[in-house]
């Protein structure tokens, strides 16, 4: 991940278009070399929908071979289909096309920011798969995330990204994103919950 129902509708977010042919959605066009054949480079970042679920999940599975993190990957299509569609949707979910296929996606939610008294966006997972990077996919599909953000007011973009993927940060503060360096994440799972309230 970052460590790099409807939010929309729900939360005050702005949505993107669905896949389905006639539906707005955001196209962009690239031009940069790739080795990929240059009529499979339109790209596409739209709202994922329920039938987009199991190609997410295959998605998560390669984020978290590549994050080292496959002891913690417990997200089956049920579980993301409750919580990012249903009664108890509490994040939103874009996919990033390449042609007609699903090359990457990304995961945020809304969070309060005290200090500024308003809320902000976290983005939990943003993942490209590594034979689709270079044509812009990664970059269109956080600058999706920073116009809801930006159009619904939020007064933080804020993510985690593993300290050695020096890649990610790199790209980031290309951008001109900030690496919060005197803050520390700390994090209790259910195990340590179950015995702190036994």
């Amino acid at each position: 991940n970052s460590k790099t129902g409807s939010l929309g509708q729900v939360r005050g977010f702005s949505n993107t278009g669905s896949d389905r042919e006639g539906d707005s959605a955001k196209v962009l066009d690239t031009n940069e070399a790739n080795p990929m054949e240059a009529e499979n480079q339109k790209l596409r970042i739209v709202k994922a929908q329920p039938h987009h679920l199991p190609r997410v999940v295959e998605l998560m599975k390669e984020l978290a071979e590549y994050e080292k993190m496959t002891d913690e990957l417990f997200a089956t299509k049920e579980l993301l289909e409750r919580h990012l569609f249903g009664d108890e949707a509490s994040a939103e979910l874009l996919i990033g096309f390449v042609g007609s296929e699903i090359r990457g996606y990304a995961i945020y939610f809304r969070k309060f920011s005290s200090f500024p008294g308003r809320p902000g966006l976290h983005l939990e997972d943003i993942y490209v798969q590594p034979s689709a990077r270079g044509v812009g996919l990664g970059k269109a599909l956080f600058l999706e995330v920073a116009r809801i953000a930006h159009e619904a007011g939020c007064p933080r973009l804020e993510w985690i990204v593993l300290n050695w993927n020096q890649k990610a940060r790199t790209f980031f503060e290309s951008l001109g994103a900030e690496a919060l360096e005197d803050w520390i994440i700390y994090r209790m799972d259910e195990a340590v919950l179950s015995r702190l309230l036994s």
